[in-house]
Parts: C-alpha cells; sequence; structure tokens
C-alpha cells in the first residue's frame, strides 16, 4: 500500500513539473511602465484584442444578474443565445425558460446550450422530457459534448456562463441558472458569485465563442449583420475576452492569468473558489509577493467537494506564511473569479485558477480596463472581506492533523484539481 502511494506521489511530482515546464510568463514586472499598459501589450503579442468605447456593468450576486438579465430578455428583438455550464432544473431555470419561451413566440430566434456533464452532476438536472417541452416551446436547446458509454469522451467541459441579445448585449461571469445561487445551500450556506454585463465591440467576441460552439455541435452555421451589428455604444471601457479551447488555444487563460499577476506593481485581489493554481499561475502570485505587491486573496472556510477546501487552505496558509493576506469567507461558499491589479483593470469570467478549469475545460474571461469599473469590482470584494477573517498561522494549527493530510494530498495532485 505504502509503494503504490509513493508510486502516485512521484507521478503526480512529475506532471507538476512538466506543468511548470510547458507553460511560461513574458511580462517582467516594471517600475516605470503602467500595469495596465504592460498588459495590453503582451495581449497584442498574443493578437487577442482588446476593444474600446464598452460599458460594462459590475453585478454583484445572482438576484441583481437574474433581475437585469430577464429585463434584457424581455426587450429582446432578434436573437437570445445563451451558454450555460448547468441549466439546473428548478425554479429560476423555469422563469428563464418562461421568459425565453414567450420571445420565441414572438419570433425572436433562441438558442441555448448545455453542457452534459454539468446537468448530469446536479440533483436536479434536465430529463428528455424536459427539453421536449422546451424545444416544442420553440426554443432550441442542445447539450454539448453528450456523455457516452463508458462516459470517458467528457474530459474537456464547457465550464462557460455566456448570454448574448440581439449582438448588443453581453453577459459574462460565474454564475449558472440554478436557484442555489438565489437561496443558498444547505449546510454551506449562501453561494456567493459575481457577474458582469457587456455594450460595446467585446459582445461581437462572445458572439462569435458562441456560434463557434454552436456550429461544433449542431453542424450549423449561423453568420451575418444581425449577429454582429455595428456598436455605437460610447462607453469607458477597453475589454479583451480571453477564450480557452482546448485544442485551439490551450494556454490562453492561465497566461493571461500570469501575464496580468506579474504586471502588477502595487496591488493584488482576487477570489477564487478551487484556489489550487498552476505551477505558472502559483510563481507569479509568489514573485509578485517578493516583489513588494500587496496581495490580498479571498477564499472560503466551507466548500461543495470534499477535502478541496483543506487543500485551498494549505496554499492559501503557504502564500500566508510568504507575505500575502489570506481572507477567509464565512458567509457561505465564495464562488466568484474575479481579480483586480493595481485598481487599473480586472478580470471576470468562469474561469478558476485550477488546472480544471485552466488544462481541461471551454472557459471564457473578459479583462476590463478602466479604473471605474475595476473600483466598483473591488467594493464587491471590499464588502466579502467584512464577512472574512484574516489567516494567521496560529489559525492554521488549529486545524486537525487530518485536514493538513488532507490538504497535502490535494496539493499533490494539483494537476488533476
Amino acid at each position: 500500500m505504502v509503494k503504490r502511494i509513493s508510486c502516485f506521489c512521484l507521478f503526480a511530482c512529475a506532471l507538476l513539473c512538466l506543468s511548470s515546464c510547458s507553460s511560461f510568463a513574458v511580462i517582467e514586472r516594471s517600475r516605470h511602465e503602467r500595469s495596465d499598459s504592460a498588459f495590453v501589450q503582451y495581449l497584442d503579442r498574443e493578437n487577442i484584442r482588446c476593444t474600446s468605447n464598452n460599458d460594462v456593468l459590475m453585478i454583484n450576486g445572482a438576484h441583481a444578474k437574474f433581475e437585469k438579465l430577464l429585463e434584457d430578455i424581455s426587450n429582446a428583438k432578434h436573437h437570445i443565445h445563451l451558454e450555460y455550464f448547468n441549466f439546473r432544473n428548478d425554479s429560476i431555470n423555469k422563469v428563464v425558460i418562461g421568459a425565453l419561451a414567450r420571445k420565441a413566440k414572438e419570433g425572436v430566434e433562441v438558442r441555448a446550450m448545455f453542457d452534459a456533464f454539468g446537468n448530469m452532476s446536479n440533483d436536479s438536472p434536465l430529463k428528455k422530457k424536459d427539453l421536449k417541452a422546451i424545444r416544442e416551446s420553440g426554443i432550441e436547446i442542445v447539450k454539448f459534448d453528450p456523455l457516452t458509454f463508458p462516459w470517458v469522451n467528457h474530459n474537456s467541459r464547457d465550464h462557460r456562463k455566456i448570454v448574448v441579445i440581439d449582438g448588443r448585449i453581453g453577459y459574462i461571469g460565474g454564475i449558472n441558472v440554478a436557484d442555489y445561487y438565489l437561496n443558498g445551500i444547505e449546510g454551506i450556506g449562501e453561494w456567493r458569485d459575481m457577474h458582469s454585463r457587456v455594450e460595446g465591440e467585446a459582445v461581437n467576441d462572445l458572439q462569435k465563442i458562441f456560434l463557434d460552439m454552436w456550429y461544433k455541435e449542431t453542424g450549423k452555421r449561423i453568420e451575418g449583420e444581425a449577429y454582429y451589428p455595428q456598436h455605437n455604444i460610447e462607453g469607458t471601457a477597453d475589454v479583451a475576452v480571453v477564450d480557452r479551447w482546448p485544442g485551439k488555444t490551450p494556454k490562453s487563460i492561465r497566461r493571461a492569468y500570469a501575464n496580468a499577476i506579474n504586471a502588477a506593481k502595487d496591488s493584488l485581489v482576487l477570489i477564487s473558489p478551487y484556489f489550487i493554481p498552476m505551477p505558472i499561475v502559483r510563481k507569479a502570485i509568489e514573485k509578485a509577493i517578493d516583489d513588494g505587491v500587496e496581495v490580498s486573496i479571498l477564499i472560503s472556510e466551507k466548500g461543495d467537494i470534499p477535502m478541496l477546501p483543506s487543500g485551498v487552505w494549505r496554499v492559501g496558509y503557504q502564500l500566508m506564511k510568504r507575505g500575502a493576506k489570506v481572507y477567509v469567507y464565512t458567509g457561505g461558499f465564495n464562488h466568484s473569479k474575479v481579480m483586480c491589479v493595481d485598481g487599473m483593470f480586472c478580470t471576470i469570467g468562469s474561469a478558476n485558477l485550477n488546472s480544471r478549469s485552466m488544462r481541461y475545460d471551454y472557459e471564457t474571461n473578459i479583462f476590463v480596463f478602466g479604473e471605474d469599473d475595476t473600483r466598483e469590482l473591488q467594493s464587491f470584494i471590499e464588502l466579502d472581506k467584512k464577512n472574512s477573517y484574516l489567516m494567521t498561522k496560529e489559525i492554521y494549527k488549529k486545524r486537525s492533523c487530518w485536514k493538513r493530510f488532507c490538504g497535502w494530498l490535494v496539493t499533490l495532485a494539483t494537476p488533476f484539481m
């Protein structure tokens, strides 16, 4: 038994080293260049376009998100596109589907896509009869990469949370269509998350992601000016849409995160629910701390996956010893995926800072350049800090030997988490 565990540990370490060697960052921290300028230059080198004059609304929580989304759905004129990891078969889903069905009856094109694993893994999945009823209401709905026997075909999951309405309004963030975002979960408490609403040229990039996925799954190519309209928004934000598509742009998000962190000069504030970062991101955070950047990380006291919180605590503790401020959220489970750099730019989207998101899944984040939007997102984080306590050595040492052992075991398996 000991021999088997030793072999597993060696194998995991080898993969860890391999993953570290296969990724690299290109930004060097500079005291003579603004962090946002340095990161925009990185995006340009990577051929990731950054569009101007966008209007971005940061949305704090699921109640605010669904209120605004339902309003925008009711005003749709031509099409509504939705791509979610999870359409849970519950009350908010019925509200959203009902609103979509009414628009379909008016002649609005409605297309929706959900992930097969995301549907199967929740306790209230959409079943064949539900999908039949949805399609009969005029909504085109498809399952991304349906699971097939022996159920090993679905390693890359569609984890995105994107909505595009009339090609003019986009939604992107961490909130799925599920009641627990509104009501919490027994034994965990509030399920905390954030989202964003975008108007402007960046919506075209979100639209392309959706329509490319639609073509991949259905074989139907959808094009035309009605889906990519001209935008006359005079917003204040520059926005870059960074998308991870396995096989096409597999390293895009982890490199973007690492380089955004490397660009930081003064402050770095982030929330990630499954905070066991890949080496490229972990090393960028460690270097930021060593270079004197004020690094604040918010993790959750509780979690929804057995043993995983122990790994998150261990990583948090190691970074705390190095000099980061680690806040432990007590208001439930903080599922937000956000980061603010120097108060100048920020990111929000579907990607977690773990190998599952950065090595395997389909993910999308937006990077928003604008001090007002960054300040707004950071104010949400500051509110969450008020429901948190600072991790200390004394607090960590009070954790049981078993939890600390589990933390070691989980972090050893970083390449798989």
